[in-house]
C-alpha cells in the first residue's frame, strides 16, 4: 500500500505546471511590474494566449467588447483571475493526455468542467469577491481521483467495484482499501504545486466542508456543487439533490434551495462554452 505522500512525490515527477505560472507568481509580488509586462510574458506563448483571449471573450465572463490584448485583459479579470486560467488550461493539457483504462477521459473532464461552472454560479450568487477561483476548485476537486487511477489502478478499480461505481460510496472504499481518499490526494498534490491554501484546503474538504479550518465557505460552496454536478442534468435530478442538502451548507453559503434550482437552469450554456474553450483540441483526447 502506497503512502499519501510518496504517492505525490511519484505523481509530481510525472505532472509539472508550467514555469509561466510560477514566473506570473513571482512578479505579482512585485510592484515594479506593469500589465503591460504580464501581457509580455504570456503573449510568448501564442497558442496559450489565443486561448485565454477565447476564454476571456466568452459567454463565461459576458465582457459587452471585445478584449483584444493579453494586457486588457489583465486590466479588466486580474492577473489572479488569468493566472487561475493558465493553471486550469495547464492542468488539462497535462492529464489529458494520459491513457487511462479506468475512466473515459472526455466524460472526467465534462464533469469537471461542469462542477466548476456550478461552483462560480453559486459563488458569485452566494458574494463570493473573485468567484473564478471556485471555477478552478470545481475543475480540480476530482484530480486526485485521476491520480489514484493511473499510479494506483488496481487498487482503483476494486475501490470502483466495491462501490458499484456509485460515486457516493467511493471515498468511503478509498478509505477502506487505499487508507485515504481521492480528496486527501487531490489535496496533497496541489500543495506541492505550490498553490494557495484557499485552493488546496477546499478542495482536499470537499467530501467533509465542516473540516476546512480556514476555507470553509468554499469548501461547502464546493461540496454542494459536486453534488449537484452528480445529479444529473435533469430537474428531478437536480430538486432531490437540493433536497438533501444540509441546513449548515445553506446558512453558510446564504443560498436557498429554490435559488440553487434556478441557478442550474443557466449552467449548461456556460459550460458547453467552457468544456470546448478549454480543450486541448476540439474535444479531450
Amino acid at each position: 500500500m502506497s503512502s499519501l505522500q510518496s504517492l505525490v512525490n511519484d505523481t509530481t515527477k510525472l505532472f509539472s505546471l508550467p514555469d509561466i505560472y510560477f514566473q506570473l507568481n513571482e512578479m505579482v509580488r512585485d510592484p515594479r511590474y506593469t500589465m503591460t509586462d504580464f501581457g509580455k510574458v504570456i503573449s510568448k506563448d501564442p497558442a496559450l494566449s489565443a486561448r485565454l483571449l477565447r476564454i476571456v471573450n466568452s459567454p463565461f465572463y459576458g465582457f459587452q467588447s471585445k478584449v483584444d490584448t493579453i494586457s486588457r485583459a489583465i486590466t479588466i479579470i486580474g492577473v489572479d483571475d488569468l493566472n487561475n486560467l493558465i493553471l486550469a488550461t495547464s492542468v488539462v493539457d497535462e492529464f489529458s493526455r494520459i491513457p487511462c483504462e479506468l475512466v473515459d477521459m472526455t466524460a472526467y473532464w465534462m464533469r469537471s468542467v461542469h462542477c466548476g461552472v456550478i461552483a462560480r454560479l453559486l459563488a458569485k450568487r452566494s458574494g463570493v469577491l473573485h468567484a473564478e477561483r471556485l471555477f478552478l476548485a470545481g475543475l480540480l476537486h476530482d484530480i486526485g481521483s485521476l491520480v489514484l487511477y493511473i499510479r494506483m489502478p488496481d487498487a482503483a478499480r476494486t475501490v470502483l467495484l466495491a462501490a458499484n461505481h456509485d460515486r457516493g460510496l467511493v471515498p468511503g472504499f478509498e478509505y477502506q482499501i487505499i487508507g485515504f481518499t481521492h480528496a486527501d490526494v487531490g489535496q496533497e498534490l496541489l500543495k506541492s504545486w505550490g498553490l494557495p491554501e484557499s485552493l488546496y484546503e477546499t478542495v482536499g474538504c470537499y467530501l467533509e466542508p465542516n473540516r476546512a479550518l480556514v476555507h470553509k465557505l468554499d469548501a461547502h460552496l464546493l461540496h454542494i456543487s459536486a453534488l449537484l454536478a452528480d445529479s444529473g442534468r435533469y430537474a428531478d435530478g437536480v430538486e432531490a439533490t437540493a433536497a438533501m442538502l444540509s441546513e449548515q451548507s445553506l446558512s453558510l453559503t446564504r443560498l436557498s434551495r429554490e435559488q440553487i434550482i434556478a441557478l442550474m437552469g443557466q449552467v449548461e450554456g456556460e459550460f458547453m462554452h467552457m468544456f470546448e474553450l478549454l480543450s486541448p483540441g476540439k474535444r479531450f483526447h
